[in-house]
C-alpha cells in the first residue's frame, strides 16, 4: 500500500515528470546565476535557456507573435494582478464570470470598491457553463476587459473559450483567459481563439514547480507597469523600460522555475510524439504538445468518469457539476450526507491516506451558486496524469465506507 493517494492535482500536480526534477537540479547547479545582468558565459547561457522557454511556451499556447511577449512572474495570480491593474482605469467597465477563482474575484472587487471600476459578473448554468451570448450582451462602450476562467477549479466545467472569444471579437474589450486548470491538459490556441492575454501558472498541468507563472500579451496591447525596478537593461534610464518582457518583469527571474518549465515543455513534446500513431504530423513543438495534451486529457477524464460512476451508486454521495459527456476537466466535487466537507476531507486523509482538498477552494461565488457555501464547500477529488488503479480503488473505498457510516 502507498503512504498517500494523491488527488489534489487541481491545486498542484504531483509528481512531476522525472526529467523536470533532473533538469532543474542540473541547471540550477551549473547555471544558477543572474541572466541578462552580466556578460559572462554562464549568464548568457542562462538567458538563452529563458529565451528558449519563452519560444516553446508561445508555440505551446498557439501564440504566433513575438516570444518576448511571453512573460514570467511568480504565478497566475501575480500576472492577473499585473494585467488588471495595468489596464483598468476609473470609469472603465470589466466583465468577469461567477466561476472565477479569487485570483480574479478579489482584484475585481478591489478595483470596484477602490478604483472606480464597474464590474459585471456573468452567471453560469447549473452545470457551471457560461453562455457566450450573455457576455456579449453585457459589453458596453466602456467595457475594457473581459476575464474568463477556462475551467472551474471546483466542479471541472470546461468553457468554450473559442466561442467566447468570437462573441467579443469585434468589440474594444480585451479578452483575458485564466488557464490555470487547463494549461497542459487541454490544447489551447491563443490566436485562433481570439485571446488577447493568456495567464498561466507553472505548478499545475504544465508540470513545473511552484513560484513560476506568467502571461502572454498580444502585440497591440500595452499593460502599464505596476511594478518597477531593476531589469538588467538600460540601467541609466530613470524609468522602467517600455519594451516586453521587461515592461512587466522586474528583478531577478526564477532560474529554477523557468528551467522546470523548459524541461516540462520538452517532456510534453516527447510524450506527444511517443503516443501518436503513424500518419500524424507531430514535427512541430505545437503539434507534439497538442497530441500530448489530448492524451493526458483523455486519460484523466477516463479516471474521473470511473470515479463518478462509482460514486453515483453510493447512497448519500452528492456529485456537483457537469453531466455525463459535457466538456470537463478531471476535477470532481462531492459531499457525503450531512457531513461537513472539511470533516470528510480529514477522514479521507487520516483513515485512508487520500490527499484531497475540502472547503471553498478560493472560489466562493461558484459555491454560492451551487448551494454549497453554507456547508463550507465540497470535497474536491482531482486525479491527474499519474493517478493509477490503486489510487482510484482507494478513493472509491474511502468515500464508500464514510458514506456507509
Amino acid at each position: 500500500m502507498k503512504d498517500n493517494y494523491y488527488f489534489d492535482n487541481a491545486a498542484t500536480t504531483l509528481p512531476k515528470p522525472e526529467p523536470v526534477y533532473q533538469f532543474m537540479d542540473k541547471f540550477f547547479r551549473s547555471h544558477g546565476v543572474n541572466p541578462g545582468r552580466s556578460g559572462h558565459e554562464l549568464a548568457i547561457e542562462a538567458e538563452t535557456m529563458i529565451i528558449q522557454t519563452r519560444r516553446m511556451l508561445g508555440e505551446f499556447f498557439g501564440f504566433g507573435g513575438d516570444s518576448n511577449r511571453v512573460t514570467f512572474s511568480f504565478n497566475a495570480t501575480d500576472s492577473m494582478n499585473l494585467a488588471l491593474l495595468g489596464l483598468l482605469n476609473p470609469g472603465d467597465h470589466m466583465i468577469i464570470t461567477r466561476v472565477e477563482h479569487n485570483a480574479v474575484l478579489r482584484p475585481a472587487n478591489h478595483l470596484e470598491r477602490d478604483g472606480g471600476v464597474n464590474v459585471s459578473r456573468i452567471a453560469a448554468d447549473g452545470q457551471g457553463y457560461i453562455d457566450p451570448e450573455d457576455i456579449r450582451k453585457a459589453i458596453t462602450p466602456k467595457t475594457r476587459v473581459v476575464v474568463a476562467n477556462h475551467a472551474s477549479n471546483v466542479i471541472g466545467s470546461l468553457q468554450n473559450i473559442e466561442a467566447i472569444g468570437k462573441a467579443i471579437k469585434d468589440t474594444q474589450a480585451i479578452f483575458i483567459v485564466d488557464t490555470c486548470q487547463t494549461a497542459g491538459v487541454v490544447a489551447i490556441d491563443m490566436d485562433a481563439w481570439e485571446i488577447d492575454i493568456l495567464v498561466f501558472t507553472g505548478h499545475k498541468g504544465l508540470f513545473g514547480p511552484m513560484g513560476i507563472g506568467g502571461m502572454i500579451v498580444r502585440e497591440d496591447i500595452d499593460i502599464r507597469p505596476v511594478k518597477t525596478g531593476g531589469t538588467g537593461v538600460n540601467s541609466v534610464s530613470d524609468f522602467h523600460p517600455d519594451e516586453y518582457p521587461h515592461r512587466v518583469e522586474v528583478g531577478t527571474p526564477s532560474i529554477p522555475g523557468i528551467a522546470g518549465l523548459n524541461a516540462a515543455q520538452k517532456w510534453f513534446a516527447e510524450l506527444g510524439r511517443s503516443t501518436t500513431g503513424n500518419g500524424t504530423d507531430v514535427s512541430s513543438h505545437k503539434a507534439a504538445c497538442d497530441a500530448a495534451q489530448d492524451h493526458i486529457h483523455s486519460l484523466e477524464n477516463q479516471t474521473v468518469h470511473r470515479l463518478i460512476e462509482a460514486f453515483q451508486d453510493i447512497p448519500g454521495v452528492v456529485i456537483y457539476g457537469p453531466a455525463e459527456k459535457q466538456p470537463r476537466v478531471a476535477t470532481l466535487s462531492i459531499n457525503i450526507g450531512d457531513l461537513p466537507a472539511e470533516q470528510v476531507g480529514t477522514m479521507l486523509d487520516a483513515d485512508y491516506g487520500l490527499c484531497v482538498r475540502a472547503g471553498l477552494h478560493c472560489a466562493p461565488v461558484i459555491h454560492r451558486d451551487q448551494g454549497t457555501l453554507e456547508r463550507n464547500g465540497t470535497v474536491r477529488i482531482a486525479p491527474g496524469y499519474f493517478t493509477d488503479d490503486e489510487d482510484i480503488e482507494q478513493a472509491i473505498k474511502g468515500v464508500s465506507e464514510i458514506a456507509t457510516l
